[in-house]
């Protein structure tokens, strides 16, 4: 079990701090499971806020340890965001999970600020967005509202919620706008720095762990090459996805899981896997034989699958599904912790 580590943000909540020191301890029992939107919406539902309800929750009993949630369109001021859900929604499904014993990870995937299209337009932007940048002041307004956000996060005692933050991740795919290609490694964690300074600082954001998560990597050196500092970061996280042959993904699982076990003791930092699933889960034992066997004993505290769009993107189970009597099979092993088991770990 890793060491107690200080948060990286000095003026961190204390309740920021318990969550930073709980994620070993559920490394220690197992890993959590997560699912992205779990509580927000599923395969023919949608959430105004009030129900008690996930895809998972109706499938076997229990709601995800772990729920995922989008800021994207937060810096715009919108009401909404990129995937049309509520931010005054998502606001009460996370003081739910968190009443509840959950913890509440944040993705963020903002517009290019040069493009003004979505995230998945590669028109470098990053440089601009820097200090003394043309945009930078743009980029100030975007952490403003992104702040309020942040800082809105309360239970009903007014106490703020600590969550697992993940911002420009995969910024070693050249998907994103701030992804390879489309920026220096040297801009990247200049940006990283300076998002970490201006929210912690002068924004006076301290519910936030901070999680740095590239894709699937070839060399320990590519997890390291975009990387801000141990002094900006809290955990460790991968994305891995199987968009290809079942062998090829258990391969990268483990090997990558290896490595990203490796440097996050060398750190003394928690670890998980951020983002993984495979589309529609075509396998029917992809749960059981697939996934489990290579997170079982990797040290990592959770597992998130994507979200439940539609049935022609989704990565979890719902109702009539195939996969469901073998999602409902790993469920039943002691090491994978769903919300009931995850709040029982202080």
């Amino acid at each position: 079990m890793l060491e107690k580590r200080t948060t990286a943000d000095p003026k961190a909540h204390k309740r920021t701090q318990a969550l930073l020191d709980r994620l070993p301890k559920i490394a220690k029992k197992g890993y959590a499971f997560g699912h992205q939107e779990a509580l927000t919406y599923g395969i023919g539902w949608k959430n105004s806020g009030s129900q008690n309800k996930s895809d998972i929750k109706t499938v076997c009993g229990d709601h995800p340890a772990v729920v995922g949630f989008e800021l994207g369109n937060i810096e715009k001021g919108s009401s909404h965001s990129i995937d049309s859900v509520s931010f005054k929604t998502m606001r009460k499904l996370i003081r739910t999970i968190h009443k509840k014993g959950g913890i509440v990870t944040l993705s963020w995937h903002p517009d290019n600020p040069v493009s003004k299209k979505d995230a998945w337009d590669t028109t470098p932007a990053v440089a601009s967005l820097l200090k003394n940048g043309p945009l930078s002041s743009v980029y100030r307004d975007w952490l403003l509202n992104l702040a309020a956000f942040l800082r809105g996060l309360k239970d009903k005692k007014g106490k703020r919620i600590p969550v697992i933050f993940r911002p420009f991740h995969e910024m070693n795919g050249g998907w994103f706008w701030w992804g390879k290609g489309h920026c220096s490694p040297q801009a990247f964690i200049q940006l990283w720095r300076e998002t970490f300074q201006l929210l912690t600082t002068d924004l006076k954001v301290h519910n936030l762990i901070y999680c740095y998560s590239p894709n699937l990597l070839v060399r320990k050196n590519d997890f390291l090459k975009y990387y801000p500092g141990d002094a900006y970061v809290d955990m460790l996280g991968i994305d891995i996805y199987q968009h290809f042959t079942t062998a090829l993904f258990k391969r990268h699982l483990k090997k990558d899981l290896k490595l990203l076990r490796d440097i996050a003791e060398e750190k003394n930092m928690p670890y998980a896997l951020t983002e993984t699933g495979l589309e529609k889960i075509k396998k029917k034992d992809w749960f059981t034989n697939v996934l489990h066997p290579a997170l079982v004993g990797s040290g990592i505290c959770y597992v998130l699958v994507w979200r439940n769009d539609s049935p022609g993107h989704h990565y979890a189970p719902y109702p009539g599904h195939s996969v469901v009597p073998d999602f409902t099979e790993y469920v039943s092993n002691d090491k994978v912790l769903l919300l009931k088991a995850v709040r029982e770990i202080k």
